[in-house]
């Protein structure tokens, strides 16, 4: 007699032991009911069962004598009877947290991030090595966010059409490829269009597959720990610039991108750790050309957003490349690629019209909630790049701090980011996460504000420095625990999974319109200050004011403005004026970005009443309904 011959011969006499345990199986979260999987010890999948039957009936699952544990939940409206497997196999009523899956994703995560920082510190190396200019350095930042972004919806797509973990391990081959080639360029060329466009296009397979999975493999409460976790892990890419800057000292630039290679194959190696799931495979043609428009519309929105401080507002800069009709091209790329998305989201609606794919579905612009999650992802990145743009150049060219001084901020930052992103979820599971959203945009916007008062005319005050990076930390990790679940909460199971890749497109015009928006009032507010009141400064002869008109102003010390006016004949008096008119424009722009900051991540707080409280309901029978399975794919 098989074992599933045994089993049922037992039911009868069983009848008493299994409502007993239908009840435990009824007590599960409501947001972890569904299908019942079963996992040989070997790893292999064995089908899953799903009891589910009308009050007093009862269901049946069997499991091979071998396994450990046999698990049937049925939905919490319909009583069910479990019958366990053989006594020697103890059954569980529910299923613990998954470490390991959330460590592998973490680690991806924090791929991506350490990247950029490698690049960061190699820019003395590039210089050096290969003949790097400060624009191409320039470029070599821009690059990847720029081709991440523009791809990330598509990854989006290809990941709910040809599976989240085969486009998760892709990205990271690519990713691993492309340190190679940075490792191993003979030319700045190569380096740019070959390794970090290759990083580029694997970061936009990777991080949407990270947020496509957690849909898949966790369920209820487990579900919105885990978007915590990915949340913490920008807390704990802090770390990566220091242990980075360790190797580059030690073995030089070549070596640390090949370390960063090393990194990518062994979270490429750990991916087959990751449990196995079902997810329907779409059947629905590629929708080519939605990738085609979202990626350029993308692009030229990207590009022409963060170029605004290097090419100009509208009178175009030395540093322009082509002006269009006489102006910087900055805006009109920008503007361009916002028509572009409009004639996506026009075209997606034909598409889904159709029965087809959507690469940017409906539900992701026209339910409320899902806006209000995806500004809180774009706000915290905005927030970032605030930091970045306002905070480490101010103390690193004005105040004369160290680099190594102003990279221990990243850890004042990274620790409560860290700690309230994962915390949140695990220890408070029942705060509202329209309240704790509310509560980290006005957190960010106070850290803004401490910030703002941290810096003066040539310098700036520690411990407000360190205040205003402590509450940074409270404030994104505070909104980074409920950001991403929060939209996945009010989709459809597979709009959920696919919508990683809008969150992390999100968090890509986030950040450029953080840096390009304050960066454009921290550099216009300067020079225009400083031409304004030297034109008004009776001690300025007309000739100096209007030769200033030639003179472009960057943020940095007195010493720095002192050589960009060293062209200009003038006095000393005049000179030792506009030294004093600089550095009080300097500090007034500062504040003055640091205030549009505040303000534009408290008017995310206009969206937040849409975030309802609760954890999503799919539909009965959803197509996008699946279960993590023990076991390897």
């Amino acid at each position: 007699m098989n074992n599933n011959q045994q089993v049922r011969a037992a039911q009868p006499a069983r009848a008493s032991q299994a409502k007993t345990t239908a009840s435990a199986a009824n007590a599960r979260p409501a947001g972890n009911s569904g299908a019942a999987s079963v996992a040989t010890p070997g790893g292999a999948e064995s089908p899953a069962t799903t009891a589910s039957a009308p009050a007093g009936a009862t269901a049946t699952a069997a499991a091979p004598a071998a396994a450990p544990a046999t698990a049937v939940a049925a939905p919490a409206a319909a009583p069910a009877t479990a019958v366990a497997a053989p006594a020697a196999a103890p059954a569980t009523a529910a299923a613990r947290f998954l470490i390991l899956p959330i460590i592998v994703l973490i680690l991806a995560q924090m791929g991506a991030t350490g990247d950029n920082g490698a690049l960061s510190l190699a820019t003395a190396s590039l210089t050096s090595e290969l003949g790097a200019t400060t624009a191409q350095i320039q470029l070599a930042n821009m690059i990847y966010p720029l081709v991440g972004g523009a791809f990330m919806i598509a990854g989006g797509l290809a990941g709910t059409m040809v599976g989240w973990k085969k486009t998760f391990r892709g990205g990271i081959l690519l990713c691993a490829l492309g340190e190679v080639v940075l490792a191993l360029a003979p030319s700045m060329a190569l380096f740019i269009w070959g390794g970090r466009v290759l990083v580029g296009l694997g970061a936009s397979f990777m991080i949407p597959s990270v947020l496509g999975l957690i849909p898949l493999i966790y369920q209820g409460h487990d579900r919105v720990i885990a978007f915590g976790a990915i949340g913490a892990a920008s807390g704990l890419s802090a770390l990566l610039p220091l242990a980075l800057g360790v190797v580059m000292q030690v073995a030089g630039m070549h070596i640390t991108f090949l370390a960063l290679a090393g990194y990518f194959a062994i979270v490429f190696a750990a991916s087959f750790t990751l449990p196995a799931i079902e997810q329907p495979r779409e059947r629905a043609g590629f929708d080519g050309v939605g990738v085609a428009l979202a990626a350029s519309g993308l692009f030229l929105l990207l590009i022409g957003l963060s170029s605004i401080s290097s090419w100009g507002l509208v009178t175009p800069l030395s540093t322009a490349p082509f002006t269009i009709l006489g102006i910087s091209p900055a805006l009109p790329m920008a503007a361009a690629g916002i028509v572009v998305l409009g004639i996506l989201v026009a075209y997606e609606r034909r598409v889904e019209a159709r029965g087809g794919i959507a690469v940017l579905p409906s539900a992701f612009l026209t339910t409320p909630q899902v806006r209000a999650g995806l500004v809180a992802c774009a706000l915290t990145f905005f927030f970032m790049g605030a930091q970045s743009i306002l905070m480490a150049p101010y103390l690193q060219l004005v105040a004369g701090w160290s680099p190594v001084a102003v990279g221990t901020i990243s850890i004042v930052t990274g620790v409560p980011t860290f700690a309230l992103a994962l915390g949140i979820p695990k220890f408070m599971p029942q705060a509202s996460p329209r309240r704790v959203i509310q509560a980290g945009y006005v957190a960010m916007a106070a850290a803004l504000g401490i910030m703002a008062f941290s810096v003066t005319e040539n310098g700036a005050s520690a411990p407000l420095v360190y205040l205003g990076a402590l509450m940074a930390g409270v404030g994104a990790g505070t909104v980074s625990a409920h950001a991403s679940n929060v939209v996945a909460m009010a989709l459809p199971e597979r709009e959920a999974s696919q919508s990683g890749g809008i969150q992390s497109t999100m968090r890509n015009v986030g950040q450029a319109l953080g840096v390009a928006l304050l960066g454009a009032v921290l550099i216009f507010g300067i020079t225009g200050t400083v031409r304004s009141r030297a034109a008004a400064d009776a001690s300025i002869s007309p000739r100096v004011s209007s030769a200033l008109s030639g003179v472009s102003i960057d943020l940095g010390s007195n010493r720095t403005f002192e050589d960009e006016i060293a062209g200009i004949p003038m006095t000393d008096d005049e000179r030792k004026e506009l030294v004093s008119i600089e550095a009080t424009a300097r500090l007034d722009a500062v504040r003055m970005a640091y205030a549009v900051g505040g303000a534009v991540v408290l008017a995310g707080l206009i969206t937040t009443p849409a975030i309802r409280d609760g954890e999503r309901r799919d539909p009965a029978g959803s197509a996008g309904s699946t279960k993590a399975k023990g076991g390897r794919s």
